[in-house]
């Protein structure tokens, strides 16, 4: 068997992977990244790409004022008791100096999002905006040959394979049709888009979570780290001592014992695919099956696996085992279904979620990670022992038009087709549209009735929508008085069924604040670290802000890389 040895082996090459190597090449040690899909980005690569990182550089520099204390008591307000103290503050000492690392010694640059308000922004601690950042759009030319193995963005979130920003140009897109200024904007990007397909077979634009893995590889190739794709991980080694020493890996060519003198790192993006651990710890799904995970194929839980298979232990009292979002089902041109995730809709006036019942059951725009909650909880009180969860999203033609609806596009997009296949159902009347998702009719017209009054004055006695600061920041900011309220009249109506996804799990391997993972006594074990989804969340089962598990991904490679440059050989 083939044999070679480094510094440093990492095993994933999403944020947390690849932040890792990037940090660890800058302290010259010899990183190897391996990958067992053939493309390199990982969930990362489909995500938004925010990362949430109090304290971090541009916040600061935009005069919004916020600390790590401040920080700290938003955290333990979020995780209650599974508030691990000793991660946490790891996570804000070391945040705000990942950032500047990677700000002035490689590619990744970030832009601010001081409209992205913490998702819980009147809790203790709780800030209106400047905790989330995003990695700045990226040329995708600057990989030259290299960009044919980075991960593509999740096709269901992208305009006909073309990826769009947050803020200021997604309204771009929402006004196209209303605004000179934003139709000149959308096409100008449009023609780019067309040019890179012509020339290029994908688009050169990269934007959100394809610009944060497309900069971390860009700077990982300008550190000479070789990343392996098609290179699975069979088995960790360890020395007579019990110490993990590297890992026997598989290679199109044959089997290579890699051999690293610092540390074996395990970033491989959690378990979002594993059916058997879905239906352990997932309660809404108890064959595995229900649950809807946009994550990519290869993201079957193998780092906690080969943790697990050398004495680690994966923490699962966490009160929810993944991040969870609702998920619709587009079909697509094969006949297989897609997956989208619903992150703006939610928020719009004239949008609300009913359950089976015909009845309202959340804030719609409050975190998607809440509305799952709740939606898994009123299903569990409604349905029978058993039953799946599911819910529809509400509108009627007026705010569909303008807005869209899930995979289905707002004006002039057309939409006849996603009515013919079945993901987009309408009904001229809401009695019509009732007996398609199998609810009571009188019940739905009665909560569309009881919703309608207040909604115009911009009020939602029932559930508060438009509340906060995040539930605004999602709405119409042109729509008043509530961007997020407005009643629903005009039909037709339309609906969209939702069921439980993620956006990343938060059961993961247990580790310290060296980012080392830990055995069944708590102690780290030496020569093994994980980042990432696949070490247990720091969050507690809970999601406080956009970028949860990618700001603490990147801030733990780089706390991981820190630790493994000062160990001792």
């Amino acid at each position: 068997m083939k044999r070679q040895e480094v510094d440093v082996l990492v095993i994933g090459s999403g944020a947390g992977g690849l932040s890792t190597a990037v940090a660890a090449a800058h302290r010259r040690l010899d990183v190897l990244v391996v990958e067992k899909e053939p493309v390199f980005g990982g969930t990362t690569a489909r995500s938004g790409g925010w990362m949430w990182i109090p304290g971090n550089g541009p916040e600061l520099r935009a005069g919004i004022e916020d600390n790590a204390e401040k920080a700290r008591i938003y955290l333990q307000h979020e995780a209650g008791e599974h508030f691990d103290a000793e991660r946490v503050d790891a996570f804000l000492e070391a945040g705000p100096k990942a950032v500047t690392f990677f700000e002035e010694n490689t590619s990744l640059q970030f832009d601010l999002g001081p409209f992205f308000a913490d998702y819980h922004p009147d809790a203790p601690g709780g800030m209106d905006g400047g905790r989330s950042i995003v990695a700045r759009p990226f040329d995708g030319r600057e990989l030259g040959d290299e960009i044919k193995r980075l991960r593509p963005p999740l096709q269901e979130i992208t305009f006909l394979g073309m990826m769009i920003g947050s803020g200021k140009e997604l309204l771009h897109f929402f006004n196209v049709m209303r605004s000179p200024v934003s139709a000149f904007y959308v096409a100008k990007l449009f023609f780019k888009f067309l040019r890179d397909m012509a020339f290029h077979g994908r688009p050169m634009r990269l934007m959100n979570g394809n610009a944060l893995a497309g900069r971390l590889a860009k700077s990982a190739f300008d550190k000479n780290i070789p990343i392996w794709t098609h290179a699975p991980v069979r088995a960790l080694l360890r020395d007579d001592a019990g110490n993990v020493i590297g890992a026997r890996v598989e290679r199109r060519d044959g089997p290579v014992e890699i051999i690293a003198r610092k540390g074996v790192v395990l970033a491989a993006g959690g378990f979002p695919q594993d059916m058997l651990r879905r239906k352990e710890l997932m309660p809404h799904a108890p064959t595995g099956y229900e649950h809807v995970s946009p994550a990519p194929p290869g993201n079957t839980g193998d780092g906690l696996r080969l943790g697990e298979s050398v004495g680690a232990v994966v923490d699962t009292t966490l009160p929810h085992a993944a991040a969870w979002v609702p998920i619709s089902r587009p079909v697509k041109a094969d006949g297989t279904l897609g997956t989208f995730p619903h992150f703006v809709d939610r928020s719009k006036p004239g949008v609300i979620a009913v359950t089976r019942s015909g009845r309202r059951f959340v804030n719609e725009s409050n975190s998607y990670h809440d509305f799952c909650q709740a939606m898994v909880k009123r299903c569990a009180e409604e349905g029978p022992e058993g039953a799946e969860p599911a819910a529809w999203f509400i509108t009627d033609h007026r705010a569909f038009r303008k807005y869209g609806l899930g995979y289905a596009k707002p004006a002039p997009v057309p939409y006849k087709a996603l009515i013919k296949n079945g993901y987009l159902l309408r009904g001229q009347t809401l009695a019509e549209l009732a007996a398609q998702i199998g609810a009571d009719p009188a019940q739905l017209e009665q909560t569309v009735t009881e919703f309608n009054g207040p909604a115009a004055r911009g009020e939602d006695p029932a559930f508060g929508k438009g509340t906060t600061s995040y539930n605004r920041s999602l709405g119409d900011p042109e729509h008043g008085p509530n961007p997020c309220l407005a009643p629903i009249k005009d039909g037709p109506f339309y609906a969209v069924r939702l069921y439980v996804g993620d956006l990343g799990t938060f059961a993961g391997l247990k580790t310290n604040g060296n980012a080392q993972v830990l055995d069944d006594e708590g102690k780290p074990m030496r020569g093994l670290y994980s980042v990432g989804n696949d070490a247990a969340s720091i969050m507690g089962g809970n999601y406080p802000g956009g970028g949860i598990t990618l700001g603490p991904a990147i801030t733990f490679g780089y706390i991981a890389a820190r630790h493994m440059s000062s160990a001792n050989d």
